[in-house]
């Protein structure tokens, strides 16, 4: 039964490997190059922000564009719109122009997600669906770290590099156009305000907020972190790419050990060793290139697991018709701190010192796990704390029915309100 799904699939699943590869690739090349081309650490910040705010407009807004003309147009809609802000920016090399098609970046990308998640979902069923994401949590990890070393082959100064990323958005394209379209089905959930979810699981808001500003300020600052220490081009992707490694060895035996014992306290080992490997690396040089590469991916190994954990905490407290609406609110709580964390760091890169970018790191890990060690004293662990409520997330990704219900929330227009007086959520979820 796994096997005729996985070919049935298959052709979503290599659409999807080269959308990580794009993504792995874009982040660390901007980075890169605003380097080359002496934006400063600030504006850089901005920039890469831009991208936040673009998925969150993007991840907000897509769903119903999708309703309104249909899944294909959507995805080659977006996939163009996508294909041409990375050229654009490769043409008109600008602090502004950079931030506006940065911005649609964003949008473009987390539409394509949304589109490919759903129609994964509905190819998949209660049995094998777990099967299903981690397969799928895999290539796109893979397809992270693919992009970062096709990246250090590649001169980041020229156009290859932006035309490489503009091919491969356009490629992906081939395998899911050529896929049958299945239309999701709808399901009921109920809405959850921040403010009643901060009163009912304030470690998961806390941890939601802060370890997503890490993840930004690590994915848009930390090539030019890289950069500024001294490490080339080749030894920046091995940087980037060696994080991403350690985040997809350990997501599955953390995830495991939250099931078994208590959850915050996975959340305080996973942040206290988030802390302890980013004191050292604020530390190296690049004379250690080697040693940086492995405390790098011990950091990913202990953060990266984080938002699944906290999401997976947050559920442990909630009613089941909660839980959908719970995590399209930790999204948009994510989503905030992902447009803060890149500009934040960056500042304090321009006026304190380099290794400023490492040490804030640790201050805000080291403080989920001070916080987490106190709600263990504040709260009994959950009764419930079911196996099945742990969710493999890759950082800064959301899924299509979530989303779906977020912009049922958005405001319409007197003809929308019309149109969609009665309509239900649309989609099926599946966490990327």
């Amino acid at each position: 039964m796994l096997k005729q799904q996985l070919r049935g699939i298959s052709s979503l699943l290599t659409s999807i490997s080269l959308i990580g590869v794009v993504v792995g690739m874009t982040s660390t090349l901007l980075s890169l190059r605003a380097t080359i081309e002496d934006f400063g650490t600030l504006v850089t910040g901005f920039i890469m922000s831009a991208y936040f705010i673009g998925y969150l407009f993007g991840s907000t807004r897509a769903p119903k564009d999708i309703r309104r003309v249909g899944y294909i147009r959507s995805l080659g809609g977006l996939a163009a719109l996508a294909a041409a802000s990375i050229l654009v920016q490769a043409i008109w090399v600008d602090p502004i122009v950079w931030f506006v098609m940065r911005f649609i970046t964003g949008f473009a990308i987390s539409g394509i997600f949304v589109i490919v998640e759903s129609w994964l979902n509905t190819m998949a069923d209660n049995k094998s669906r777990g099967t299903l994401l981690s397969i799928y949590l895999v290539i796109i990890y893979s397809g992270l770290i693919a992009g970062q070393l096709i990246l250090g082959v590649a001169d980041p100064a020229g156009f290859v590099a932006f035309a490489i990323v503009a091919l491969l958005i356009n490629l992906a394209l081939i395998p899911i156009l050529v896929s049958v379209t299945v239309e999701p089905t709808t399901h009921d959930s109920r809405k959850v305000p921040i403010s009643l979810l901060f009163k009912t699981v304030p470690l998961g808001v806390v941890n939601s907020f802060v370890i997503q500003a890490c993840y930004a300020m690590f994915y848009g600052i930390g090539p030019m972190y890289a950069s500024y220490i001294g490490l080339n081009v080749f030894q920046i992707t091995v940087f980037m790419a060696s994080f991403i490694f350690g985040g997809l060895l350990s997501q599955a035996p953390f995830g495991l050990l939250s099931d078994r014992i208590d959850r915050r306290f996975v959340i305080a080992i996973c942040a206290g060793g988030g802390t302890g490997m980013a004191v050292i690396l604020s530390q190296l040089g690049p004379s250690n290139a080697i040693l940086i590469y492995v405390a790098v991916a011990l950091l990913g190994a202990f953060i990266l697991p984080m938002y699944s954990l906290g999401m997976a905490h947050t559920n442990d407290y909630l009613e089941k018709d909660q839980m959908l609406g719970a995590t399209g609110a930790l999204i948009k709580i994510s989503g905030a701190g992902s447009i803060i964390g890149a500009p934040a760091v960056a500042a304090l890169m321009q006026f304190g010192a380099i290794n400023f970018f490492f040490l804030l790191l640790a201050g805000l890990t080291s403080f989920i796990c001070l916080y987490a060690m106190y709600r263990v004293t504040r709260r009994a662990k959950a009764e419930d704390q079911l196996h099945s409520n742990f969710a493999i997330l890759a950082p800064s990704q959301t899924s299509d029915e979530l989303l779906t219900s977020m912009a049922e929330e958005a405001p319409e227009t007197p003809e929308e309100d019309e149109d969609d007086e009665d309509s239900e959520i649309d989609g099926n979820a599946i966490l990327r």
